[in-house]
């Protein structure tokens, strides 16, 4: 985004937040190396640099704010009574649990002192653009995507509380203890809709699932496959979705002799009950390996990755899996039932070579799903 803005705009001034803020070479640009899908100091530093450029940008023409998903870890401004490590600590806790991409923000935006339209706020005008990575509840919500730093938020400390006692995760007190200060009224509501900070502020999402998803169309179109598309957003516990989505694209390539490329998009979750190593798309590709691996007269391969090239702690994108998957995996000793009770899909597939890695890509907008058969 910033490579597209640059020969359009004057930019006097700002940040880059990004796995490879390094390459931005300008020198009117604060660079930072930002963490994902953990907020780190760097993450940090940009949110605190970025809240100072928005005050100054006020009565100065406003400020521009190219968005997308990762944002929610990657301008992290704490609120004092937290803390970074507190906070880091909140989001790895929801996330194990299983907790969806608006329930996890709702509750980063009322532990911030940018997100929920508080960068906004500090600006007082502002022009967002944004790549979404938000597909549900409601698609491309721009109070979620990034955890909103630009619009108005209409979730509440009440409900951030609320999120937390339903995954029955047991958090830092000085998280507890905010949350409830603010539920009470001692603490201050992120940005509400009708708010006179943030009326003269704009926003418009640019890209999204669909945009991941026609761009993939295209390519296998060109490489002669006949396209299916499953429109519906994907989601829900990754290994089951996996399943799923191979059992509905077979179902959608049935009696087409061509080769046949079925997409979806989406995110999906994973509750994380074992010590392994892996990520959503790696577990979504291992629950799908099962029934593909069941049988059929024609060759398959599912293949699932992030789009930001990043699927969970690890250095992989997604995986691939085959209709021979299975049974490489018993020559090499390998249960992949084991693996998913362990959340280890990582070792499974590094062990088969089976491993996407293509490194980050800078762009997020959710996880795409392919099924080649023939």
């Amino acid at each position: 985004m910033l490579r597209g803005a640059r020969p359009l705009l004057d930019i006097q001034r700002g940040i880059l937040a990004s796995h490879d803020a390094q390459r931005a070479q300008d020198d009117r640009l604060a660079a930072f190396t930002a963490g994902h899908p953990a907020a780190n100091q760097a993450s940090v530093d940009a949110a605190e640099r970025a809240l100072l450029i928005a005050a100054e940008s006020a009565g100065r023409g406003g400020l521009l704010v190219l968005l997308s998903g990762g944002a929610s870890a990657m301008l992290a401004a704490p609120v004092a009574a937290v803390g970074l490590d507190a906070k880091q600590q909140t989001a790895r806790l929801l996330m194990r649990a299983g907790a969806a991409i608006d329930e996890l923000n709702c509750v980063r935006k009322h532990l911030s002192r940018i997100k929920g339209g508080r960068l906004a706020a500090a600006a007082g005008a502002t022009v967002t653009l944004a790549l979404s990575d938000v597909h549900a509840p409601v698609a491309d919500d721009p109070s979620v995507i990034g955890s909103g730093p630009t619009v108005a938020d209409p979730t509440t400390f009440a409900e951030a509380l609320a999120i937390i006692d339903r995954y029955a995760v047991v958090v830092p007190a000085t998280v507890r203890g905010h949350l409830e200060a603010g539920a009470r009224g001692d603490s201050e509501e992120t940005i509400k809709p009708g708010d006179p900070r943030i009326v003269s502020s704009s926003y418009a999402v640019i890209g999204s699932r669909t945009t991941a998803v026609e761009g993939a169309r295209r390519v296998a179109l060109t490489c002669g496959y006949d396209v299916a598309v499953i429109p519906e957003v994907i989601a829900g516990e990754a290994k089951e979705a996996g399943a799923a989505f191979v059992a509905k694209a077979l179902a959608a390539a049935a009696g087409n002799p061509r080769p046949v490329c079925v997409l979806g998009s989406g995110e999906t979750t994973v509750t994380v009950t074992g010590t392994g190593s892996g990520g959503r798309n790696q577990e979504f590709v291992l629950g799908g390996a099962v029934p593909l691996s069941a049988g059929g007269a024609r060759a398959a391969v599912v293949a699932s990755a992030g789009t930001d090239g990043i699927d969970g702690p690890t250095d992989a994108a997604g995986a691939l899996g085959d209709c021979t998957t299975l049974a490489r995996a018993r020559a090499l000793g390998l249960d992949p039932n084991a693996a998913l009770q362990r959340n280890d899909a990582y070792p499974f597939f590094s062990a088969l070579r089976d491993l996407i890695a293509w490194g980050p890509t800078g762009t997020n907008v959710g996880d795409v799903h392919v099924l080649l058969l023939g």
